[in-house]
């Protein structure tokens, strides 16, 4: 069924814009097939040594995967449209003469819109700059500067190489404390020890902290913490630490993902990782996904920094994101008394590689106090 489903963009751009090209049948049955393969990039990856969730494929392959499927996918928003326009054009009694030409000006359009949304998912992202005010913020951690990673899935598409050019981009930024909120790898730690090893690379003054996403427990969790554990990235799991300024404190806490229980794993329990904070001071709290973030403010977070929706990927189709994470897609919510930030991701999984309109983020979150 999961297939099927990814496959009937596929069979809608066969129907309304291959078959009724001006083309030999050879050359339409060539393209259908191939647009109906692009269509199965995650049944191909069910036969590579990584399954579903990392293909372990050359890199090369992998983009040209998420190019062809953007292309179908654009293809058949576009012809949606276009459909929908022409319908209600002749309801009007209106009718709009479609030209020959306007197919392959699509197709045409369709394949470089998806070649530069394919290239905003793979590079090294920009920084974002992101500023928050906070009412009880001790004048002593005014001005503080998280940097936050998420979603890194790091895999055949997000390599070695890719990882080492965004520690490097992520040092240049000094700040003064770094997070990272989940999906940090694909694949098991055989395939990925190489392309992880640079991580070792970031270093902060008050750390760097990590909580799971969803795809850690997918390859074997407790080994995947302990060895991102082994490379500075310290896990907080129910669980906080304390930052000192003086007699001044920053909470920062973590959770690990909710879908943790669904693979035997201990869940998430806030009350527990809040036990002993110090009185009065800040709460920034680290959840992979973003849904428990009204409960979360209940139990007195000031701030909750999430990913997980990778943005929403493009523009418009972002809202299909919504309902499974409360409505909370990209960006800065105020939930209750509570600042929710909802990172669009570090990078995003190999399986869907294209954005529009929601760019990646490198996300430096500098805290104020409030005027």
């Amino acid at each position: 069924m999961f297939h099927l489903i990814f496959s009937l963009p596929s069979w809608y751009v066969i129907a309304r814009v291959i078959i009724p090209l001006s083309l030999p049948l050879s050359a339409k049955i060539l393209l259908s097939a191939l647009a109906l393969l692009a269509s199965q990039y995650l049944l191909v990856s069910r036969f590579t040594s990584g399954g579903i969730f990392s293909a372990e494929m050359p890199r090369a392959i992998i983009i040209l995967f998420n190019w062809a499927y953007g292309t179908v996918l654009l293809l058949a928003v576009f012809q949606i449209v276009l459909d929908a326009v022409m319908l209600l054009a002749l309801l009007l009694r209106h009718p709009l003469p479609l030209s020959p030409d306007a197919r392959y000006l699509t197709v045409l359009l369709a394949m470089g819109v998806a070649a530069f949304g394919v290239q905003q998912a793979i590079r090294v992202p920009p920084v974002k700059e992101v500023t928050l005010f906070l009412p009880n913020l001790p004048a002593e951690f005014d001005g503080y500067q998280l940097l936050q990673l998420t979603d890194l899935h790091i895999t055949r598409l997000f390599n070695a190489v890719w990882t080492r050019a965004m520690v490097e981009r992520a040092m240049s930024l000094r700040p003064d404390l770094i997070v990272v909120t989940g999906d940090v790898i694909d694949g098991s730690l055989e395939h990925r020890r190489h392309d992880v090893a640079p991580l070792h690379g970031l270093a902060a003054p008050d750390g760097v902290w990590a909580i799971t996403g969803n795809h850690e427990y997918f390859f074997h969790q407790a080994i995947w913490t302990a060895h991102l554990a082994s490379l500075g990235l310290q896990p907080l799991l129910n669980s906080h630490t304390v930052i000192q300024r003086g007699e001044a404190s920053l909470v920062i806490a973590g959770l690990p993902d909710a879908s943790a229980p669904r693979r035997k794993s201990t869940g998430p329990d806030l009350a527990r990782a809040l036990e002993q904070v110090p009185e009065n001071a800040p709460i920034i709290l680290l959840d992979h996904q973003p849904r428990h973030a009204r409960e979360n403010a209940a139990q007195g977070v000031d701030v909750q920094l999430s990913g997980h929706t990778h943005g929403g990927l493009i523009v418009g189709l972002d809202r299909l994101f919504a309902k499974p994470n409360a409505g909370f897609v990209s960006g800065l919510y105020q939930v209750g008394g509570m600042q929710l930030y909802v990172n669009n991701g570090t990078a995003l999984w190999p399986g869907m590689a294209i954005r529009l309109g929601r760019p990646s983020e490198l996300t430096r979150i500098t805290l104020r106090r409030q005027p």
